[in-house]
């Protein structure tokens, strides 16, 4: 088995936007800062991921136009190899972004362009590189029966497989159990599961549904409150790791899902893969942007070192 990281996903451009407020419907407001850079969760991650020192291949699609060199170019900066076609008659994706000002939290629109027309021949395509990389990663920005091809070929293949659930949406049956690790937020597991996700108990609840429901183990991030990890043998709550202020809180889940992904795929325990993936995210909040906010392994390092 190698160390190898396969993940499936989208990439489009982040529009972010910095303001007070949101605008209500049908109002104008003036914003404070914009600014344009690579997002999407499935690249976010695999940037993260290589970063983080993993070894990453990322499977996906590409217009022909600003935005598709934009992702290339991200992806060569930060080691990531691509799989992707090129499209001409579509275009590549793009997102709008809120963040509010005061907090850093954010709100987002994305429209996935022509990965959105990703299908699972695309993905079985690619059965080989999966089946013999160590971790396949997927999320649900590209169409469900793409993620679920992933998913079922990596099992298939004896590849550690994880799904982030996002965003939010129902899974086919059995989806679940082919997944050895789950890592929705707090309002992902309330959408899984039908449970309130609001503090750490409930969180444990959300899990162990989960877990009864196939999934090997229910990673479930919590914001400042860090991550609670379950499987059948044990509950474990590793607490945020602070890198400084927070800035913006974007892409701090692909941060902590990329960091995840390295420290298993190099063979490391769940939990400590976990923290290495709340060290990963704790520097992402501290920086502006999604993609650009992904922190090196020598910078992942040296925080955790600096921890009790």
């Amino acid at each position: 088995m190698s160390d190898q990281i396969v993940i499936l996903g989208v990439f489009v451009a982040d529009t972010t936007y910095r303001a007070d407020r949101a605008p209500r419907m049908g109002e104008t407001i003036l914003g404070n800062s914009f600014a344009l850079g690579p997002g999407g969760k499935g690249s976010n991650q695999a940037v993260a991921a290589a970063r983080a020192g993993g070894a990453v291949h990322f499977l996906s699609r590409l217009g022909e136009d600003t935005f598709a060199e934009m992702a290339l170019s991200i992806w060569q900066d930060a080691g990531v190899v691509p799989v992707v076609s090129r499209h001409a008659d579509s275009y590549t994706g793009a997102a709008y972004i809120f963040v509010e000002e005061a907090t850093g939290n954010n709100a987002i629109i994305v429209s996935p362009g022509v990965a959105g027309t990703i299908v699972a021949a695309d993905v079985e395509a690619q059965r080989d590189l999966i089946t013999g990389a160590a971790v396949f990663m997927t999320q649900l920005e590209q169409p469900m029966d793409a993620a679920l091809r992933g998913l079922l070929i990596a099992r298939d293949g004896g590849t550690i497989t994880i799904l982030n659930p996002a965003p939010a949406a129902a899974l086919p049956d059995g989806m679940l159990a082919l997944c050895d690790y789950l890592t929705p937020n707090e309002s992902e597991a309330a959408a899984l599961t039908g449970l309130p996700v609001t503090n750490l108990e409930e969180a444990g609840r959300a899990a162990q549904a989960l877990v009864a429901q196939g999934v090997g183990a229910a990673i479930i991030t919590l914001g400042a409150q860090g991550v609670l990890y379950h499987n059948p043998e044990r509950t474990v709550h590793v607490p945020a790791i602070l890198a400084g202020p927070v800035l913006e809180t974007t892409g701090a889940g692909d941060a902590f899902n990329g960091g995840f992904a390295a420290a298993l795929a190099r063979g490391a325990d769940p939990i400590d893969a976990v923290r290495f993936g709340c060290a990963t995210a704790g520097i992402s909040v501290t920086r502006p942007g999604a993609a650009a906010s992904m922190p090196t392994l020598d910078e992942i390092k040296a925080l955790l070192a600096r921890q009790p």
